[in-house]
């Protein structure tokens, strides 16, 4: 049986995790959250806290900012399916971390990785192109990453999801809402 690509998109505070959340719940027994925050200060160390508590026990957990591809890869994880959350947050450590040049080729790593996955998957994103227009270079610039990257996954997904206001719209293929 082939494993489900499905990507949920949404924007800041729109229920996005929530449903992802919830959608590998019930599809589910072992799932595991894949992480890409970092725990840089108090405030996110409080906000990975109580993400946890709302997961609880049956939540397997790895913390990766950059090298998602690779644990998408690892065949030895026993779980049910992987969660990420979440692609627009990789994108900022690549961003920030490797810099602009990095970006394709993480982009094409995470691709080939989705493609020989051994586990279902739920990716999710930030639809940052509904809003205003960047003042600076560096927003504009990683806006117009953080858009291909969510069409070249969307491309591949076999369901995807738009959450807005807590209310998910299946926008491509058979999301089982």
């Amino acid at each position: 049986m082939k494993n489900e690509l499905m990507l949920i998109l949404g924007g800041a505070r729109s229920g996005k995790s929530r449903f992802a959340q919830s959608m590998a719940e019930a599809r589910w027994d072992r799932p595991l959250y894949l992480a890409t925050a970092e725990i840089l200060d108090s405030e996110m160390e409080e906000r990975v806290k109580l993400h946890r508590e709302k997961r609880g026990p049956r939540w397997q957990h790895i913390e990766e900012p950059l090298a998602i591809a690779a644990v998408l890869r690892a065949p030895a994880i026993e779980c049910d399916g992987i969660l990420v959350d979440c692609l627009t947050l990789w994108l900022t450590n690549v961003l920030l971390k490797e810099g602009e040049g990095a970006c394709e080729e993480r982009k094409r790593e995470l691709l080939d990785a989705l493609r020989q996955r051994a586990k279902n998957t739920i990716l999710v994103s930030n639809e940052v192109g509904l809003g205003i227009v960047p003042d600076n270079p560096l927003g504009r610039k990683f806006r117009d990453l953080a858009g291909w990257l969510n069409q070249a996954i969307a491309a591949e997904a076999d369901s995807v999801v738009f959450v807005a206001a807590g209310l998910p719209l299946a926008i491509k293929g058979d999301a089982h809402l």
